[in-house]
């Protein structure tokens, strides 16, 4: 038996809307969330058209040779920043008219699995064994208005089609339940010697990926207390004289712990690695995620928001290199020490629905252009009184590799002399045994000025500034 597929009835008529232009072929994105039970999908949104695509022009009917795979997933990929924790891909659909039916499969299949490797490539946590791999492959025929539902299993590069069921539902996600906190982060990221143009952004992606598994591990207290996985969410929520939960407009209040230590079994190794620049992200983040009101599980929700924190700070660290490749000034030394604002986060609601959308807004960026970007993005009109700024301070700091071909004599300093020389500025070391005790991947005793010199302890990850 295949998946059920619940629908919001606004994706059925925003389908609909497509057929109207029986020799138009239209491809785009499936949004929504999976549970064990069934899966629900919240809204669909069209492939933006390219220039030559643009609808004032009449004359232009894309077919499937004309679908173009890689701007397919470019959406995709930026269609998944504005996502908050509990919403994914579900899939894709294409709207074609009756003779095109033969080879719409194959298009499908092809675009399906396309663009979930390249959402998942940008991804710091991975899925659970448990969590459902399949995703929907959705065909309207534009005469007969007829919908065909397939899915595929993402693990198996091979597999077959299977049908699913697609039902249409009214208010589907008007009372999802929200989970919110705000992270405090304050990541320092070493910059290894190894090479002066060693990337920053491969560095940055290292150091979070590190930060991620923390987070994965840390504990998290629901409005306050601490509940057990298979607990159900909405467990001890008053109940109406129908017997319904009496939901609260009020999100989740979520706190979140990162633990500092581990079993006392967890061997410790060191090594000294030279580095000869940092990377400091400081500030806090407004984290938002929803799951589905059908009795959902703490550990479920509770997974969606780890998911949303990761990905947050990751996208914000994306997205501010990427702005600067684009507005880098070629008259700036490498040398120089930067310190650069994340981009806000800004969320905006969907109509009909208790789930917000967001972007990410810089400093200079006004509400003109975030309307534009949820426009071509969401192919959705949103006001600016519906767009709320998250008010956030953020900053990358960026001490970046210097040459230092010179110093090569203090760069190639015993692990014993670092020690001491650590001992003699900042204290007595703790005894490398105790350090065993610690969490997470690294424990860093770093530099501000080239060289840096981190001693890197496997199984451990705090953060010790000193001059040597």
């Amino acid at each position: 038996m295949g998946r059920s597929y619940f629908v919001e009835e606004a994706v059925g008529q925003y389908l609909s809307d497509f057929s109207t232009k029986p020799k138009a072929c239209v491809t785009g994105l499936l949004i929504g969330q999976c549970s064990p039970q069934r899966d629900y999908v919240i809204l669909a949104i069209r492939t933006p058209p390219r220039g030559e695509q643009n609808e004032s022009n009449k004359n232009y009917h894309p077919k499937l040779a004309d679908i173009d795979e890689e701007w397919v997933t470019g959406h995709a990929s930026q269609l998944s920043r504005m996502l908050p924790g509990g919403l994914l891909v579900l899939g894709v659909f294409i709207v074609a008219a009756p003779e095109l039916a033969k080879d719409i499969q194959n298009a499908l299949r092809k675009l399906v699995f396309s663009v979930e490797k390249s959402i998942g490539k940008k991804r710091l946590w991975n899925f659970a064994e448990e969590e459902v791999s399949d995703r929907v492959a959705l065909h309207l025929c534009s005469a007969t208005k007829k919908i065909l539902c397939r899915t595929y299993d993402m693990q198996d590069p091979k597999s077959s089609a299977k049908p699913a069921d697609w039902k249409y539902q009214s208010g589907l996600s008007a009372f999802w339940l929200s989970l919110e906190c705000t992270i405090n982060v304050n990541i320092h990221i070493p910059l290894s010697a190894t090479s002066v143009n060693y990337e920053l952004e491969k560095n940055t992606r290292n150091g979070l990926t590190r930060w991620a598994k923390q987070i994965e591990e840390g504990v998290f207290l629901i409005n306050g207390q601490a509940k057990d996985d298979d607990a159900e969410l909405l467990e001890g929520q008053k109940k109406s004289s129908r017997g319904n939960i009496q939901h609260s407009i009020q999100p989740f209040d979520v706190k979140v712990l990162t633990q500092l230590s581990q079993s006392s079994g967890h061997r410790s190794t060191a090594t000294v690695q030279v580095c000869s620049g940092s990377i400091n992200l400081k500030g806090a983040m407004k984290c938002r995620a929803y799951i589905h009101n059908n009795k959902p599980k703490v550990k479920d929700a509770i997974q969606v928001l780890k998911r949303d924190i990761i990905n947050t700070l990751s996208d914000r660290c994306e997205i501010l290199f990427e702005d600067l490749l684009i507005n880098e000034a070629p008259e700036k030394k490498n040398s120089e020490r930067e310190y650069h604002a994340l981009p806000h986060r800004a969320f905006a609601s969907i109509a009909g629905s208790n789930v917000m959308l967001c972007d990410y807004k810089f400093g200079d960026e006004t509400a003109g252009e975030i309307q534009e970007r949820f426009f071509e993005m969401l192919d959705q009109v949103v006001h600016g009184e519906a767009i709320h700024i998250a008010e956030e301070i953020n900053i990358v700091d960026i001490n970046p590799p210097v040459d230092n071909t010179d110093d090569t004599q203090q760069m190639q300093l015993t692990k014993a002399t670092l020690l001491l020389k650590f001992q003699q500025n900042i204290g007595k070391l703790p005894p490398i045994s105790p350090l065993r005790h610690c969490r997470t991947d690294m424990y860093s005793l770093s530099l501000l000025f080239a060289p840096t010199i981190v001693i890197v302890i496997s199984g451990c990850e705090d953060i010790v500034n000193g001059i040597i």
